[in-house]
């Protein structure tokens, strides 16, 4: 709640009701707006009180606001071409003073109806003059220090002819229904779709009540009859719904007599509601019959389910030539580290004997079965290094998830880098996380997995594993740090490399593909607490049919892209790389946005390139942002700035969400992630700032931040984050916890004095605000490697206020063969490093 406009907010509430009855020219005052209750979009929103749709809502006192950021919009969707005449809009204290009306025909390519420069707020009434079935509001300067605020966005027109005649057939007959509620068990809700006039639905005698179909898929609507019985509803709404969770109004009826009657509506839904707010008699809602009638307009609705793509690979024990699909794919990608190709390989249940899938870049195995043991390999699924000379520090981007493998001479190696999981994995032998020879490594992460036998990191320099178990595990060199492991090592981390905590104190896994039947779903996991070992076979959550994603596949444009979230469906993005023209905007709650093949988003000319609301349980996994060659702002945004909601219930994840700065030619980003809602569970990360590959130097690929944390509550588990120009993390948050975090300072400062600030050398891996008061962490390792100016004495890895309230244990810094030192591990206190040994300065508690 924003207390600062409180008083002007009233005020300006008061004054701007009575504009419209002095407004003699508005045409709005007698008709209503073709916008509203429509589906509508925005760039952000303040917070959960003041969404899109309260723009479109037909009410004074409730608002849409934005983010407190120039180049903001608001969109809506009219549900069909029309002839725009005039765009009003009423805006609250926070108003635009330069902006745009734009419309268009298919969300993404866009018109200037009208462009208004000192703009004074107040109400704007504007003759324009166009067709499309997009109109939206364009911010470019904001005339406070706050966002955009509009109390309405009213657009005012006609239909241009442009759809077809109204279907007669009944779409909802027979389909299934619900309601508020039933008089008794002889007038059920279905009886209102049942083809039938001698049964009906109806309801308790109380307001308000609704009864509502799933037409099986989003469709365009375009009439509504009602057959009431003598209990007939005086005041109702028709509404639609994409996931029959958020309602768009398409038509308010008052004053109605019962009887027979016809409603014309304009808009798209899967679910279709009639809300009554007002009783005509005593007693409840009756309906005979309920027909609701489709038809198609300018630009049809974004269909779910489909293939996968040209990039995903699946197979079964009988396919012809396997061996070869896995070795034709991985002579592609073995090396080819910052090309285009992006493969999945999903590998449907059952038995499959002498296979090594041997794993290159962008590329992911995957069992289809419910379980990891519903897919049994006797062979390998290999990492290894022999592309670069047994250097295994440069195999990231890739997986293999939800797999059994039995390891031909028992023991599977999977060497590994950063951004490589190993996910939901039983390994019935050993595991070796080294490549052929012992040459260095530095990964890696897994989760949710079962190995039988030992796991032997040797020069594996880092790694975390959470919620498994292991049979065994051997020695490691800096950082090993466990939660919720089955079997793990004691922590020794004064002596050795271990840090141990029994459970995980919240944990989500990630949601995964699977063929149930022949049908393609995703399994979406439940959330658990104080979790120790795997979450298979029990299973907990809930699966989401392939009719409820978009399948995204190359050439996809974000604006269909968006269409699709307006619609209310998930995203399953097959491999492939997606260059963006518009910030993808996920507004529903629940949404789940899943990758496969390590799919690419690259924003271009400097738009964001994902933004989530401030909303429950949004589930971000498998995917990589690229940044573009033009300065984007923040990459990842997780939540609006200001974000207040608790999600503790149902957080947000973001789970093997990958970021890229740089390697693959020039981008620029200031922030990289920014989380802005509370109660955010990051679950495996890597934000790279590139120190390698092309497009790469101090300014070549600028970027200032790598996560900033603002929301509370925020937990990371398994946080990678490397190279960045100013603070690779930065938590203002309260109580934020990570469990390990693995660091590199950049490579190419130029000299001390590119990075110092406040009188201190060198910006901190980790930096706590100094207004937070309580924040824990575990498992930390940052290290330097001053390639350019190897005489740099950063003056800390870690930066923290000295409050009770802030714990760190288990941290470490490190001097690359002696690029470079640390003067202290966090704040003043810790052991400098020195010489070319590459060894430790530890601090094991601090304070």
């Amino acid at each position: 709640m924003r207390l600062r406009s409180l008083g002007v907010a009233l005020a300006t509430t008061a004054s701007l009701c009575a504009l419209p009855l002095a407004a003699s020219t508005a045409a709005s005052a007698a008709e209503t707006p073709l916008s509203q209750g429509k589906t509508v979009t925005a760039s952000s929103q303040e917070n959960g009180g003041t969404p899109a749709a309260y723009a479109v809502d037909g009410n004074t006192a409730t608002r849409w606001s934005s983010a407190a950021t120039d180049d903001q919009w608001l969109q809506v969707d009219l549900g069909t071409a029309a002839s725009v005449t005039q765009v009003v809009l009423n805006w609250e204290a926070a108003y635009g003073k330069d902006y745009k009306v734009q419309i268009s025909q298919d969300g993404g390519t866009w018109t200037d109806l009208k462009s208004v420069t000192g703009g004074d707020g107040g109400l704007d009434t504007l003759a324009v003059s166009g067709q499309g079935r997009y109109v939206r509001m364009l911010g470019v300067h904001r005339a406070t220090p706050y966002g955009y605020s509009l109390w309405e966005f009213q657009v005012f027109g006609s239909p241009s002819g442009t759809q077809p005649g109204c279907g007669t057939a009944n779409a909802a007959q027979g389909k299934p229904a619900s309601a508020s509620s039933t008089e008794n068990a002889g007038t059920p809700a279905s009886a209102a779709f049942d083809g039938s006039t001698s049964t009906r639905w109806s309801s308790q005698p109380a307001d308000p009540q609704w009864l509502q179909v799933d037409l099986g898929s989003v469709q365009d609507l375009c009439k509504v009859d009602l057959n009431w019985e003598a209990a007939y509803g005086k005041d109702f709404q028709i509404q639609a719904s994409a996931d029959g969770q958020s309602w768009n109004t398409l038509k308010s009826v008052t004053g109605a007599s019962g009887g027979t009657a016809s409603y014309d509506v304009s808009g798209s839904g899967r679910y279709v509601r009639i809300l009554g707010t007002a009783r005509g008699t005593g007693y409840g809602y009756s309906l005979w019959e309920v027909a609701v009638h489709t038809g198609t307009t300018g630009v049809p609705p974004v269909q779910g389910g489909g293939d996968l793509g040209p990039n995903v690979i699946v197979v079964d024990p009988s396919t012809p030539d396997l061996q070869q699909k896995f070795d034709d794919v991985f002579a592609k990608q073995e090396s080819n580290q910052f090309g285009t190709g992006r493969y999945q390989f999903l590998l449907k249940p059952g038995t499959y004997n002498g296979i090594n899938a041997q794993i290159g870049f962008y590329t992911s195995i995957s069992g289809l079965g419910l379980n990891p043991d519903d897919t049994q390999i006797n062979g390998d699924v290999t990492v290894d290094a022999g592309w670069f000379n047994g250097n295994a520090t440069q195999n990231f981007w890739r997986s293999a998830e939800n797999l059994a493998i039995t390891p031909s001479n028992g023991t599977d190696r999977w060497a590994v880098a950063q951004a490589a999981p190993f996910r939901r994995i039983h390994v019935k032998g050993g595991l070796n996380l080294a490549p052929n020879g012992y040459g260095w490594a530095s990964g890696g992460y897994i989760a949710d997995s079962k190995i039988d036998g030992t796991v032997g990191p040797y020069s594996q320099q880092q790694w975390y594993t959470r919620d498994s178990s292991v049979g065994g595990w051997t020695n490691g060199v800096w950082n090993m740090t466990f939660t919720g492991v089955q079997g793990a090592p004691a922590t020794n981390f004064d002596s050795g490399p271990y840090t141990t905590l029994d459970t995980t104190p919240v944990s989500r896994e990630k949601p995964f593909l699977y063929l149930d039947g022949s049908a393609y779903k995703v399994f979406v996991p439940a959330k658990r607490t104080n979790a120790r070992g795997v979450s298979w076979p029990a299973n907990a959550g809930t699966s989401l049919p392939l009719d409820q994603f978009y399948v995204v596949k190359p050439g996809a444009t974000a604006a269909t892209i968006n269409a699709a979230l307006a619609q209310g469906l998930n995203l399953l993005f097959t491999p492939g790389v997606y260059h963006l023209d518009q910030t993808i905007d996920v507004t529903r709650a629940n949404t789940v946005v899943l990758g496969l093949g390590l799919a690419t988003l690259v924003p271009d000319n400097g738009i964001d390139a994902l933004h989530v609301a401030d909303v429950d349980g949004v589930k971000l996994a498998g995917f990589l942002i690229d940044a573009g060659p033009v300065n984007s702002d923040t990459l990842l945004r997780i939540g609006t700035p200001g974000s207040t909601a608790d999600h503790s219930a149902n957080p947000t994840t973001m789970q093997d969400v990958f970021i890229r700065i740089g390697g693959a030619g020039p981008g620029l980003a200031t922030n990289s992630v920014v989380v802005n809602s509370n109660n955010t569970v990051i679950d495996h990360t890597w934000i790279w700032r590139a120190d390698h590959g092309s497009g790469v130097g101090w300014d070549t690929n600028r970027a200032d931040y790598g996560l900033r944390v603002n929301g509370n509550d925020v937990l990371a588990t398994g946080l990678f984050v490397e190279h960045f120009n100013k603070y690779d993390v930065y938590w203002s948050g309260e109580r934020g916890r990570t469990i390990f975090f693995q660091n590199e300072k950049a490579y190419d400062a130029p000299n001390a004095a590119a990075i110092t600030h406040d009188g201190i050398v060198g910006y901190a891996a980790y930096k706590v605000a100094d207004t937070v008061n309580t924040h824990e962490a575990w498992g930390l390792g940052s290290y330097c490697n001053y390639t350019a100016d190897p005489s740099i004495v950063q003056a800390h890895g870690f930066q923290v206020p000295v409050k009770s309230g802030i714990k760190l244990h288990d941290l470490l810094v490190i001097s690359l063969g002696g690029m470079g030192q640390y003067a202290h591990v966090v704040n003043d206190t810790g052991a400098p490093t020195s010489g070319t040994n590459t060894v430790p300065s530890k601090v094991v508690q601090f304070p």
